[in-house]
């Protein structure tokens, strides 16, 4: 019987969970292309959960509705979208500004998505983190290199300091080198110059960590809106800088997760509680938001490329010629994931 457990455990968590979990947001992305495609008058060819052969379609007012076979991602196909169309209600035929709301919608929707799970976080927590120090740890190179208990941290180099999330993240991020930090010292504000924080290194990846404790605000409703403000830009300020830290290579491909390493951390969040689950989400949520704005073919950012060129030359490329790049873009994108997912599997087995 506790075998039994075990195992309908384990689907749950490791397949289960996480599935519906990447399906839901996957399908809050298509929704908002739908929306916005049938508020624009776009003709709407079909809306698809998954990629690869139907498993299942239903066809309502000339819409199919589909199921497919492989559970990542999934699509809405449009009228014009990379064929030629001259109809009323072809996606070609529309303003710029109307196709760049189509394009940005799905994203618009993840972000969305982000916040709301953000605020559900925020309004379940007693009490947050200050960026006021209260005490500094033993041995703290930040003291001995500055900083006052007291201090009020405003910003790390330039970048602005306004929750305790920014402050840990600034420190993980830019400790490894001397920082810049300015502070509120009774009333003034003060810039330290060279601040030092003690520096870890794990998986060959180099970084600072906080030597100091802060206080703790009450949560109320104004500092629970002010947290999910917050708290959501620096997740989305968080997603963008790991990016550049992976094109500029600070990060390799062994930091890079796929379906099969994100469904893995999603099946162990889910067992840690309601908190870390919710967290989980709304990074991934906000990433997808992101990573389909990023500026390459086959994704809705490498389209509102082909958008802003049309602005320039007053005139589209012709939508099979777009088609090839994007088309292209997929293939490079899907020979990416079987890379990606390859190691994810291979990472099981090593644990």
């Amino acid at each position: 019987m506790a075998n039994i457990v075990s195992i309908l455990s384990t689907i749950l968590y490791s397949v289960l969970i996480p599935v519906f979990a990447l399906g839901v947001l996957i399908l809050i992305h298509e929704i908002g292309h739908y929306c916005a495609a049938r508020a624009a008058g776009i003709g709407v060819k079909e809306f698809a959960l998954g990629m690869g052969p139907k498993l299942f379609s239903i066809t309502k007012n000339k819409i199919v509705y589909s199921l497919r076979a492989v559970p990542i991602g999934g699509f809405v196909s449009v009228v014009g979208e990379d064929e030629e169309a001259n109809g009323e209600n072809s996606l070609n035929s529309k303003p710029i500004w109307k196709r760049f709301i189509f394009m940005v919608a799905g994203s618009f929707m993840n972000l969305f998505l982000g916040f709301i799970l953000m605020a559900v976080i925020v309004s379940g927590a007693r009490g947050f983190y200050s960026t006021e120090i209260l005490r500094f740890e033993s041995g703290s190179m930040s003291e001995t290199t500055g900083l006052r208990v007291g201090d009020q941290i405003l910003k790390i180099n330039n970048k602005k300091i306004n929750i305790y999330n920014d402050l840990v993240y600034g420190i993980v991020r830019h400790g490894v080198e001397p920082v810049d930090v300015t502070v509120r010292r009774n009333g003034e504000t003060v810039k330290i110059p060279n601040v030092k924080f003690h520096i870890e290194t794990e998986n060959s990846i180099r970084y600072g960590v906080i030597d100091f404790r802060t206080g703790v605000e009450e949560n109320t409703f104004l500092v629970s809106i002010k947290q999910t403000f917050y708290q959501s830009l620096s997740t989305i300020d968080m997603v963008w800088s790991t990016f550049f830290d992976l094109i500029t290579g600070k990060y390799g491909m062994n930091e890079v997760s796929g379906p099969v390493g994100v469904t893995q951390e999603i099946g162990r969040s889910a067992r840690e509680g309601r908190t870390s689950f919710l967290f989980l989400l709304t990074i991934i949520t906000m990433n997808l938001g992101i990573v389909n704005l990023l500026p390459l073919p086959a994704l809705d950012g490498g389209r509102i490329v082909f958008l802003l060129i049309e602005l320039v030359r007053r005139k589209p490329i012709k939508p099979e010629y777009e088609g090839y790049v994007h088309l292209a873009g997929m293939v490079l994108l899907l020979l990416f994931m079987v890379v990606i997912t390859y190691k994810d599997i291979m990472n099981i087995f090593v644990r």
